[in-house]
């Protein structure tokens, strides 16, 4: 397979899982996933963006030679900054968390709940996004490496995992509260749009500003392991014992162990 073809089927999953999600709302009558299915996809999701953040984001990073400092340094800097952006993204812009049932960000009175909710979803999207565009670019820019493009790829999957109960989460209450599936179908297909966007822009800025590599790797990472621990593990561990998502946790961390070790 052509190296660009890794990045427009990785690029295109995460939109298309997202529209997947979004469907639910033509077969499922209820404002939510039912709980067992959400655990599942959220666990195996959350294993395999952690294991990704690790071994196609920080393991990249920290095997880039700079001279202005340590490379750890460079990582830990990075990997906080991508968490304190997203951090940031929560209490400055207006959302709506379903699952706890309150707002976040800045206090306003002219959007509406369903708008709130569209943007929960939204604003996290985009450094998914730049993550995955990120982890291409820096494939390309190593000559097209097969591992790189492979983890990637892989990347991609475990964020396109996600998106589908995202989709879903987005989609259900919209339909109930317009009463329209179509309606919902498009908020919650469009809530992903902004991820191929900014893969784009994440692949072209890893392709072109080579010193800004090892900072764009560990900053998406530290975005990525603030959405996991901040959203996924608690949504995947709450509501009883019964460890499903637990369990898919580790076979989705272990599968992308597997796979980023297999030699090309």
């Amino acid at each position: 397979m052509k190296d660009w073809m890794y990045a427009l089927i990785g690029i295109s999953l995460i939109f298309v899982c997202t529209s997947i999600g979004a469907l639910f709302v033509f077969f499922i009558r209820k404002q939510v996933l039912p709980e067992k299915i959400s655990k599942i996809f959220i666990g195996f999701a959350s294993g395999v963006m952690l294991s990704a953040s690790f071994f196609s984001l920080i393991k990249p990073a920290l095997e880039t030679h700079v001279t202005y400092m340590p490379i750890w340094l460079v990582v830990a800097i990075s990997v906080v900054l991508g968490g304190l952006f997203l951090w940031a993204i929560d209490k400055i812009i207006p959302h709506f968390h379903t699952k706890e049932n309150k707002d976040e960000g800045l206090p306003t009175k002219r959007m509406s709940k369903t708008g709130k909710m569209f943007l929960a979803v939204t604003i996290h999207n985009v450094p998914e996004g730049l993550s995955v565009g990120i982890a291409f670019g820096v494939a390309f820019a190593n000559g097209g490496d097969k591992t790189l493009l492979l983890g990637a790829l892989l990347l991609a999957i475990g964020i396109g995992i996600q998106n589908i109960p995202e989709g879903a989460v987005v989609s259900l209450p919209v339909k109930a509260e317009t009463g329209s599936s179509m309606k919902a179908f498009l908020y919650g297909m469009f809530s992903g749009i902004v991820e191929p966007i900014a893969a784009v822009i994440g692949l072209f800025l890893a392709m072109q500003i080579q010193g800004i590599m090892p900072w764009a790797l560990a900053f998406a990472a530290g975005c990525m392991i603030y959405v996991v621990a901040e959203e996924m593990i608690p949504e995947m561990t709450s509501e009883g014992h019964d460890h499903f998502g637990v369990w898919s946790f580790i076979i989705g961390f272990v599968i992308m162990l597997a796979l980023d070790c297999i030699q090309f």
